[in-house]
């Protein structure tokens, strides 16, 4: 009887699983698809907890429950307390604990399943996969906040990598063959495999650029949802099984739509250290073929008040002034002079996928006026004004005219197009990428100086001014 409803909660948890994910296509019910996938875990742990064949002793259910109540309390907490800059590094933080979880597994569960090739594999998997997205997830939190700014390249970084991770499968394979004959509990060889997967994990991530790191994110958001269905597998946990592949599946195709958007295979983010150059002979071109022109919030008022169609790019720099409450407030007070407006949205703007997505859900601004890349482009020569707020990379045209650029063959928002361009920035500092961009030299781009939050507000009091 236990067993059958120990079966049910896993059946409900693995339906609500589902339910979630597809809720989350859309803000509207995004918030109730992440309370349904949560309720479905809450089922999902208890059952295992109560219903499970094996009775757990007074003092184990203490000891279960406490660490449940203090996950419960930092993660709730963090949650909380999180800005939105600082989402990024949140996500690839839990995405870390995941993986960490996973490896856990496999060292506590490897000395009873010596005798099982296949529950073998699915350990020694999970011990591998757990451990590279724990360290890999680990160093993407310290470059997303700053810790690690420039990505770190070690001399022959490829023959490196190429040679830890062959020896780490190579072990991989020869526990699993070998069974317990030569290794028994506790193996030594185990903890080896365990810190070389770890050390991969580091090597792996280190010298990838900054322009990179949604798609980072999302890969190694893969491997620990992998790392959690071969827990499933093992434990013949249903709902652990299907949020694994859920996770696992998601993440790869996610990975692989913003390659895809940036025009570079997966195997050129991963060796090609993207972002870590300076772009230097992208910027020395860039500076000899215009001059820079800045325009001040009164004109810039005038400007947007007599256009017909606006179109806002928001960036980076939005989130960290947070500026998504005044940036939906400028929009409402230019439709209420009957101008259009619309937001256009770069695949991997932002430091994860999404981000600019969440930003702006979080200012309330209507999902139906977020327009993709490919839909905005041919938009941008009806456009009178693109204001580009805190974005660099996705709008450089150097994407599109510069062979010797590192993101060449990217593609962009094509704001170029447009009949007026302007761009606010702190300074003339590069993007994420680490290069200039043309754009700023452009004959019709004007630069609208400062920090996000303070100089759109200022905006919004001169636009109110012209009524």
């Amino acid at each position: 009887m236990k067993h059958n409803l120990l079966e049910l909660s896993y059946l409900v948890a693995s339906i609500t699983f589902l339910l979630g994910l597809k809720l989350m296509g859309h803000p509207r019910t995004a918030r109730g698809g992440n309370l349904a996938a949560a309720a479905g875990m809450v089922v999902a742990i208890l059952g295992t907890i109560f219903l499970y064949e094996k009775s757990i002793s007074g003092i184990v259910a203490g000891l279960i429950f406490a660490a449940l109540a203090l996950g419960t309390a930092i993660g709730w907490l963090t949650a909380k307390r999180v800005q939105m800059t600082q989402m990024p590094e949140l996500v690839s933080m839990f995405n870390g604990m995941g993986g960490a979880c996973a490896a856990l597994i496999g060292l506590i569960e490897y000395p009873n399943y010596l005798g099982n090739p296949g529950a073998l594999l699915a350990i020694l998997a999970g011990v591998v996969i757990g451990s590279i997205s724990f360290s890999g997830s680990l160093v993407a939190f310290l470059k997303l906040n700053g810790t690690l700014a420039r990505p770190l390249r070690l001399p022959s970084y490829n023959f490196i990598n190429t040679v830890e991770l062959i020896g780490v499968l190579t072990l991989t394979l020869w526990l699993w063959q070998t069974g317990p004959a030569p290794c028994p509990a506790p193996c030594p060889l185990l903890y080896v495999l365990l810190a070389a997967s770890l050390l991969y994990g580091v090597l792996f991530t280190l010298p990838i650029g900054g322009a990179d790191m949604p798609v980072v994110i999302s890969l190694l958001n893969s491997f620990t949802g992998l790392a959690a269905a071969f827990g499933g597998f093992l434990y013949h946990n249903y709902s652990m099984l299907t949020g694994g592949i859920l996770v696992g599946s998601a993440g790869t195709l996610l990975t692989l739509t913003m390659c895809k958007a940036m025009n570079r295979p997966l195997s050129s983010v991963i060796f090609g250290a993207f972002g870590a150059n300076s772009g230097t002979a992208v910027a020395s071109s860039a500076q000899t073929d215009g001059t820079i022109k800045d325009i001040q919030a009164s004109d810039l008022a005038v400007l947007l008040n007599y256009s017909r169609q606006v179109v806002i790019v928001p960036g980076y720099g939005l989130a960290v002034a947070q500026a998504q409450h005044v940036i939906h407030e400028l929009e409402t007070l230019l439709e209420s002079r009957g101008v259009q407006v619309k937001y256009a949205i770069h695949p991997v703007a932002g430091r994860m996928p999404g981000h600019m997505n969440v930003l702006l859900a979080e200012a309330n601004v209507a999902y139906e006026k977020l327009v993709e890349m490919d839909d905005i482009n041919p938009e941008f020569e009806q456009t009178d004004v693109v204001l580009v707020i805190g974005a660099n990379d996705v709008v450089n045209p150097a994407a599109k005219t510069s062979p010797d650029s590192p993101i060449y063959g990217m593609p962009i928002l094509e704001v170029d197009r447009a009949k007026r361009i302007i761009v606010n920035k702190r300074s003339m500092n590069a993007g994420y990428a680490g290069i200039d961009n043309q754009i700023f030299y452009h004959p019709n781009c004007s630069m609208f100086f400062g920090d996000a939050k303070k100089a759109l507000t200022e905006l919004v009091g001169e636009l109110r001014a012209l009524s």
